[in-house]
């Protein structure tokens, strides 16, 4: 996989890129070697102010705080060309695809995380956080950190890696990110395993219009929507055995959460929406539930088999629309069924990646960091 990466990044290498690079980071100007922010509870800070016109082309940052959710509790907002409103909002772990508050390794082709080998699959601990989504603005940018926890936050270290260039033209896009959860998505008439029944006694139930669907992201305007990253805690109640003529299956302990299928509607669409799919694993690369597998457009980060924690259900997968980013022109509304139908009550939390200029208005707010709290690790 990392000689494919190597090799589709050389091919442009050899074109002449105006311009000249630069990085703002958390060095200690004294020369000594406190390389680090320090953050007090509940406070902001500014990493990064550039005037100008430029691309962001690297982040990166680790961090050590003493809150354990921090990866949930401390909030990225990025803001482009004097903006009041920022054009990223999410919180620092799910915007580089770990989702619940949980470390791990991965690598796919727009992030990368590097956990130390004790540290996969917690919560809390230091990880190395990477993203290569490129960020242009034409009239300075400004990247804060919010940190939302009643505990300090002892060292934050960061690189912002920068092109600075003359203009960007007026065709050039806006990268934007932004979280959204809902804990837990709404079951219209009771779950499955309130009714006593197995997801497959549901099998022909529609779901037209798809009301009802989890929202990954709606925005108005042109663009490109670039991709999500979904975390699903799943919380939804053991189903009954399930008999087959003569043959008495033995479901697993929680329902499978993964029948939802992707429905994404484009400018004027009604129903059917121009993308509708066949289940959540398929939209997100994988076939026959979800997989240990980190690939470069689709894959999984955290694994609701985790066998350091058998007891504690989640899954953080993401699809990366780099090769096939989805284009509108007036709107789009992504969304995907928690469970075929919406039949399945369980904590979903996403983000969405795309690029879009200007926006139409404001990104919604965040809920408060206590409600983004995964229900295992609440007291």
């Amino acid at each position: 996989m990392n000689q494919f990466v190597s090799a589709a990044s050389l091919s442009n290498l050899m074109l002449r890129r105006q311009g000249r690079t630069r990085r703002v980071s958390s060095w200690d100007t004294s020369g000594g070697n406190r390389d680090w922010v320090k953050f007090e509870p509940r406070e902001s800070k500014v990493l990064a102010e550039v005037s100008g016109a430029g691309v962001i082309r690297h982040i990166w940052f680790t961090i050590n705080h003493r809150d354990r959710m921090y990866l949930r509790n401390m909030v990225l907002k990025a803001y482009w060309d004097g903006s009041d409103h920022p054009s990223i909002l999410a919180p620092v772990g799910d915007f580089f695809c770990l989702g619940h508050g949980i470390n791990n390794s991965f690598e796919n082709a727009a992030f990368n995380a590097v956990a130390h080998q004790d540290l996969h699959g917690e919560v809390g601990g230091g990880v190395a956080l990477n993203c290569y989504f490129q960020m242009p603005f034409a009239n300075g940018m400004r990247i804060e950190i919010d940190n939302e926890s009643d505990e300090i936050c002892d060292s934050f270290y960061y690189y912002v890696d920068y092109d600075e260039v003359s203009a960007i033209g007026d065709d050039v896009l806006r990268f934007h990110a932004h979280y959204r959860q809902e804990f837990p998505t709404t079951v219209d008439g009771g779950t499955l395993a309130s009714k006593g029944e197995h997801y497959w006694d549901q099998m022909d139930v529609p779901n037209i219009p798809g009301d009802g669907n989890y929202l990954i992201m709606e925005t108005q305007g042109t663009g490109h929507f670039v991709g999500c990253v979904l975390s699903v805690e799943n919380i939804d109640p053991m189903m009954p055995k399930k008999k087959f003529g003569e043959i008495e299956m033995v479901v697993p302990e929680l329902t499978w959460w993964g029948e939802g299928d992707d429905m994404i509607w484009i400018d004027d669409d009604t129903w059917p929406p121009s993308l509708h799919g066949t289940g959540s694993e398929d939209y997100l690369t994988h076939a026959w539930g979800m997989h240990e597998d980190a690939c470069l457009y689709g894959g999984t980060t955290i694994h609701e088999h985790n066998k350091k924690h058998p007891n504690r259900k989640v899954c953080t997968s993401y699809r990366l629309h780099v090769l096939d980013p989805v284009l509108f022109e007036k709107r789009i509304k992504v969304t995907i069924e928690h469970g075929h139908a919406n039949l399945q009550q369980n904590n979903y939390s996403s983000v969405a990646y795309w690029y879009q200029s200007p926006l139409a208005s404001p990104l919604p707010g965040l809920p408060k960091a206590e409600h983004r709290v995964p229900l295992f690790y609440r007291k």
